[in-house]
């Protein structure tokens, strides 16, 4: 047993010290992962179990104006990601793209920029609370919470060991994606006319859709890439990973844009069939 626990002990200090990159221990929540576990361990118990006893006998809180705020801040925060990632496209291999260690301008930007973008993950938890408040746990869904959970994991990984190189494509995908969705929060939170409109929110379902299958595309191509450094491990999380999004994300648009619509049609022309036949029967 001794000797199980020094060699978890030993591999813990080699993976956060000798394994990762130096310069990511410079920020905050970076020297060790329990913060951050521990940050979602609050949030999953508050989401499943704390948030709905409390609000159990009350009414839903109205957050207008802090959603307003919040996802105005979401928008601007992605915006500025992408806007410095496409600064630095010019450095960038499509098909594998080495991580830059070094205290070069880029280096050093590429992993502050990946620290924003765990920051933003982090954020990003704060939407499930929200609607926790306002009792709508119909959007809490298991596509929803896993996803929320599992990025701030990877963001956490990507900045403690992979600041740069072909993760670029990841957030770079990402916060375009996200500068919409947020963008169209901000239109609903302002007006909940907006959060009707069917080809809106299907034409946001359908980015999120060709954002995993693009990357699945751009890290299966870095697999396969020869004299390529981009470390390995991480490619055979990422690749089975968006291929599990793509199924999740193409299940929901399936059900929520194809076969919930006509089934919705279908009951509604035989509701009008049965209620001809009944006039019918009444009349006669």
């Amino acid at each position: 047993m001794a000797l199980i626990l020094k060699r978890f002990y030993e591999t813990y200090f080699y993976l956060m010290d000798e394994a990762s990159d130096p310069r990511a221990n410079d920020y905050f929540l970076m020297r060790s992962p329990i913060p951050t576990m521990i940050i979602l361990y609050f949030w999953y118990n508050f989401v499943f179990k704390w948030g709905p006893d409390y609000m159990k006998n009350r009414e839903p809180f109205l957050l207008k104006n802090i959603m307003i705020l919040y996802n105005g801040l979401q928008v601007f925060a992605n915006v500025y990601i992408v806007y410095y990632l496409l600064l630095s496209i010019h450095i960038i291999d499509w098909s594998c793209s080495d991580i830059d260690y070094s205290e070069s301008y880029w280096g050093r930007k590429h992993l502050f920029l990946t620290y924003c973008y765990f920051l933003l993950k982090i954020a990003d938890l704060i939407d499930t609370i929200f609607f926790i408040l306002r009792k709508k746990s119909t959007h809490v869904s298991f596509l929803h919470t896993y996803h929320h959970f599992l990025m701030v994991v990877a963001a956490w990984i990507g900045v403690k060991y992979l600041g740069g190189g072909h993760s670029y494509f990841l957030g770079l995908a990402n916060c375009i994606v996200h500068s919409i969705l947020y963008a169209y929060y901000l239109l609903t939170a302002y007006d909940s006319k907006y959060g009707q409109l069917l080809w809106l929110k299907k034409f946001i379902t359908q980015v999120q859709l060709a954002q995993f299958v693009g990357l699945f595309v751009i890290f299966v191509r870095a697999l396969y890439a020869k004299n390529c450094n981009y470390p390995k491990y991480p490619l055979f999380m990422f690749i089975p990973q968006n291929a599990f999004m793509i199924v999740l994300f193409s299940d929901f648009y399936i059900k929520t844009y194809i076969t919930g619509p006509r089934r919705k049609r279908k009951l509604e022309e035989q509701a009008k069939k049965e209620g001809v036949a009944n006039y019918s029967t009444k009349s006669s």
